[in-house]
């Protein structure tokens, strides 16, 4: 009788195992479903996140002062940009953004990258034509202003017969561009129509856009321009031509840039060189000299330059503050001090 017992009760036993790691190997594989099942959700939101267009921009307010007669004593706000960022695939994406003190729509372009060596870009952007206007933006510039060939010379504020071409350094088009040898050599070669932002073309003829770049070694950048295009009904001529030179990396920039072009049948030139030092990751000392001559012809009567020292402190992030001083030597002979300050808050 007692073995019977024994028995039935090691018989209970080992039953009661049984179900216990058949309970536990049920809810082992519960959980592992449900972890999968967490997984693919998260991979599925991941995916709808990644696809969403990130949002960004910034917004600069600017005081100025200048002396002299023609003086003035203002605030500005200079800038207020709003952006969205995104990803179609691996090999295709896109830029939207917009000036919103004055509204115009500053770039809208997509982009096919199926290879590092050929890629497409077509829509409303930048051109491809120097160091400052390609590299260089608002936010990262660190003097307030762009030199002045640049702005006369490439669209920022530049007489072509009598209209004026504010288009920000933009045009609508399309361009080829990549690079060579892990990106030591880069090309771009765009076809633009030459009217500036948002607008059709306002001839038959096309601009043609070309930029060489080589980075030989870790922050120095040495790039070529050049540009050909006939503006307005009367097709008036616009070739633009452009060197420069840029060393930027830790503690020390350098940048010089010669930019040159002929307007219809007056040729124009300028150039400027500046340095830098960052003090430490958020503090920098910058200054530059810059000249331009509006008719190479009667170079001493059509040149002016101007001196520039600034500082540049960056506390946080998403805060930019800007300190330059000026001294303007303008056309006839005039002089005058300029001071300027700057806040750019961005997100």
């Amino acid at each position: 009788m007692k073995k019977i017992l024994l028995f039935a009760l090691l018989f209970s036993c080992f039953a009661a195992s049984a179900q216990s790691v058949e309970e536990q190997e049920a809810k082992i594989a519960s959980l592992e479903q449900e972890v999968a099942s967490l997984k693919e959700k998260g991979t599925t939101w991941d995916k709808i996140v990644n696809a969403l267009p990130k949002i960004s921009g910034y917004a600069q307010i600017r005081y100025e002062y200048k002396d002299g007669d023609s003086g003035e004593s203002t605030f500005q706000l200079r800038r207020v940009r709003l952006s969205l960022d995104g990803k179609v695939s691996e090999k295709v994406d896109y830029k939207l953004q917009a000036e919103l003190t004055s509204f115009k729509l500053l770039d809208a372009y997509f982009s096919y990258k199926p290879f590092k060596q050929l890629n497409l870009r077509a829509g409303q952007f930048k051109l491809p034509f120097s160091i400052e206007n390609t590299d260089y933006g608002p936010t990262k510039l660190e003097l307030i202003d762009y030199p002045m060939a640049l702005t006369y010379l490439v669209g920022y504020n530049e007489h072509l017969g009598d209209d004026v071409l504010k288009a920000l350094g933009r045009d609508l088009g399309a361009k080829l561009y990549g690079s060579f040898l892990d990106g030591v050599i880069g090309y771009d070669l765009g076809v633009f129509n030459g009217a500036g932002l948002n607008v059709k073309d306002n001839n038959k003829s096309k601009d043609v856009v070309a930029r060489l770049t080589v980075r030989p070694l870790s922050g120095l950048l040495i790039s070529g321009s050049y540009m050909w295009g006939e503006y307005g009904e009367d097709f008036i001529k616009r070739e633009r031509w452009g060197v420069g030179v840029c060393y930027d990396k830790d503690a020390w920039l350098a940048r010089a840039e010669y930019i040159g072009g002929t307007t219809d049948a007056q040729t124009s030139d300028g150039w400027y060189v500046m340095g830098g030092y960052r003090f430490c990751k958020n503090f920098m000392v910058a200054a530059r000299y810059d000249t331009f001559t509006w008719d190479t012809d009667a170079r001493s009567e059509s040149s002016q330059e101007t001196y520039t020292v600034g500082l540049l402190w960056q506390p946080i992030k998403h805060l930019r503050l800007q300190v330059n001083y000026m001294y303007e030597n303008m056309l006839f002979d005039q002089e005058r001090n300029a001071f300027q300050l700057q806040t750019a808050v961005m997100f």
